[in-house]
């Protein structure tokens, strides 16, 4: 499609020489091929449709390489953007009818569409839901819009949010979105020195104190139903540190009875701390030492 640029003089309405201006295409891959699409409607499905319908993809494919330029460096190679533009474009010209307008008019955007949604759908390294994506391009928007003037300050999510007419909370979510379309490696480098170390390493290794708590909680109802020289004889040996001899000379007892009050009571303490645990999942212990299940069945 042609368009001529008429040389207009200084001072003047008219153009100069209308017969000699210049000639120039609106663009240089938007080619006239109103001829084509109207061969194109008029044929039914077959070989000399199909060959029509090859020659405007040949002749419009430049086209759909511009539009996917215009997305390169967003983590995509220009290869898999420039497929995709190329498959919207078949779709758009699948769909054209001619007579309602020009072909580039509905090209352009289906085109840009079948990009965009390739960007939506398949980019993320962990699936998001579509409401976070959009509130993740408003804000990207908002952000180079409002940050257009040289020497603008990084924009408040106070200042996000009355641009874009989100609520703050809206914007936080935008904004963490934005630092989540890709994934990192566990394995990246994090320093470039000959000491480098990777993420994993700074993470937290499994802190072997919550096995204690958890010990500590299930043994306390054991202990409370424990009689009281019992406990006592417990705290002594495991809190005050003191000998079996020293507790069966303070209690007037024997040593080994001191022994067996120890073993009965930790053996009593660990089996109710043990029956807890399984009565979580469905079990109980009997009397003999086995389970039994909820209807009172040893197993």
């Amino acid at each position: 499609m042609l368009i001529e640029t008429p040389t207009i003089r200084p001072g003047t309405t008219q153009p100069a020489h209308p017969s000699t201006a210049p000639a120039r295409r609106r663009h240089d891959d938007a080619p006239d091929t109103m001829v084509l699409f109207g061969r194109l409607a008029g044929l039914a499905d077959g070989p000399e449709r199909d060959a029509v319908r090859d020659e405007l993809v040949t002749a419009w494919l430049p086209m759909a390489h511009r539009i996917a330029g215009r997305f390169r460096d967003r983590g995509e190679s220009i290869e898999d953007l420039r497929q995709v533009a190329a498959l919207g474009l078949v779709k758009a010209i699948d769909r054209f009818d001619p007579e309602r307008g020009a072909f580039e008019s509905y090209a352009v955007p289906t085109i840009t569409g079948e990009v965009k949604r390739h960007f939506r759908d398949r980019m993320w390294a962990l699936r998001v839901p579509r409401r976070v994506q959009e509130l993740r391009n408003k804000v990207r928007v908002a952000r180079r819009e409002l940050a257009q003037s040289p020497g603008s300050p990084e924009p408040s999510v106070a200042a996000l949010a009355a641009h874009t007419g989100l609520s703050e909370d809206e914007v936080g979510a935008g904004m963490e979105a934005l630092e989540s379309f890709s994934t990192l490696s566990l394995d990246a480098e994090l320093s470039a020195g000959d000491d480098g170390y990777s993420l994993a390493d700074t993470l937290g290794a499994a802190d072997t104190s919550y096995d204690t708590v958890i010990d500590r909680e299930s043994a306390k109802e054991g202990l409370r139903r424990l009689p009281e020289r019992e406990r006592a004889i417990l705290y002594m040996r495991f809190f005050e540190d003191m000998t079996q001899s020293r507790i069966a000379d303070c209690l007037g007892i024997s040593q080994m009875h001191v022994s067996r009050l120890i073993s009965r009571s930790c053996a009593r303490v660990r089996d109710e701390a043990m029956g807890q645990r399984t009565a979580r999942s469905g079990t109980r212990r009997g009397p003999d030492g086995g389970h039994k299940d909820h209807r009172g069945h040893s197993r």
